[in-house]
């Protein structure tokens, strides 16, 4: 018989529901944890998701249980079928995320810490089963845990990976998140802002920093999310920031040097803020290589390799 049980969620497993999403968010992005509530507000409605959310029909959460411990958990969404919804998701249904305790150093023989990987695997199963009665004609998964920057699987987590691998899932593509000090970014001097006057508005992904040359026309513009640490989802401030967009508008115009005008601009208006950490994305597009080749020599550096897109390809 096995030592564990795969059932529905309580309400009574969050602390231990959210020591394991933190556990996962903790290893991916240093100094962030994320609130009971955040966690719970999660599994009933994703606040951040303003578009996808509403196509959501169903959803559910089921844990693993071993020895009155909750040691694997995943959440499950079914978008409608009707053609209010994005041809995407119409009738997908998606593992949104699941996590579970690795192995114990001391191996899967432990007293203290037995294999959680039977009980994942049977989690997974239970997964799988839920979206066969949903009746689906796509199945995805993820890691999009409640918190800023997690939309797949990062190299951190090489057990879900590994889980999803085993159970017939293949990611379709890689994306980087990247990470700078904002105190290592370029200043504000003049051979670095090229004569350029920067005028702020709201942007679509956070504050809009928009750069005009002399003659008036618009050389480009960067969007900074400084949002992305309200302390009433997290439980430690970071003050982290994340760059929605940044774009080179007149073509004429070197992309890196313009660019990198843009980005100063961006790390002054952080400064300001007393925000000292800038989030950066670079995807497989050619135009994402550009952009990545000079946030490196900018001083960005891979946080994290993530593998998006999981499909389940048995």
């Amino acid at each position: 018989m096995p030592d564990f049980t795969v059932r529905l969620f309580r309400r009574d497993d969050r602390d231990q529901l959210t020591d394991l999403v933190n556990a996962h968010v903790a290893a991916t992005v240093p100094g962030l944890s994320v609130s009971v509530n955040t966690v719970l507000g999660q599994l009933t409605r994703d606040p951040g998701e303003f578009v996808v959310d509403p196509w959501v029909v169903e959803r559910t959460t089921l844990v693993a249980e071993q020895r009155n411990r909750v040691v694997a958990a995943a959440h499950l969404l079914r978008y409608g079928s009707d053609t209010s919804v994005d041809p995407a998701y119409r009738n997908v249904g998606e593992i949104s995320w699941l996590v579970y305790w690795p192995i114990s150093p001391e191996g899967p023989t432990s007293r203290f810490m037995p294999d959680c990987t039977p009980p994942a695997e049977a989690l997974l199963t239970a997964c799988l089963a839920q979206l066969a009665r949903w009746r689906v004609t796509t199945r995805t998964a993820g890691g999009d845990l409640p918190a800023p920057t997690f939309c797949g699987v990062p190299d951190q987590w090489p057990h879900i990976a590994d889980l999803y691998e085993r159970a017939g899932f293949r990611h379709t593509r890689t994306e980087l998140l990247l990470l700078a000090d904002t105190a290592d970014l370029p200043p504000l001097t003049p051979d670095v802002t090229l004569g350029m006057t920067v005028r702020r508005s709201v942007g679509i992904n956070g504050t809009r920093l928009t750069a005009d040359q002399a003659d008036g026309g618009e050389a480009g513009y960067v969007e900074i999310d400084t949002t992305i640490h309200d302390t009433g989802r997290f439980t430690r401030r970071a003050d982290w920031a994340d760059i929605g967009n940044l774009h080179v508008t007149d073509p004429a115009l070197p992309y890196e040097p313009t660019a990198t005008a843009l980005i100063a601009h961006a790390a002054d208006w952080l400064r300001l803020a007393r925000v000292d950490r800038l989030l950066a994305y670079a995807g497989p597009d050619p135009d994402d290589a550009v952009e990545l080749r000079l946030l490196t020599a900018l001083g960005f550096r891979t946080l994290t390799r993530i593998r998006c897109g999981w499909v389940h390809r048995p």
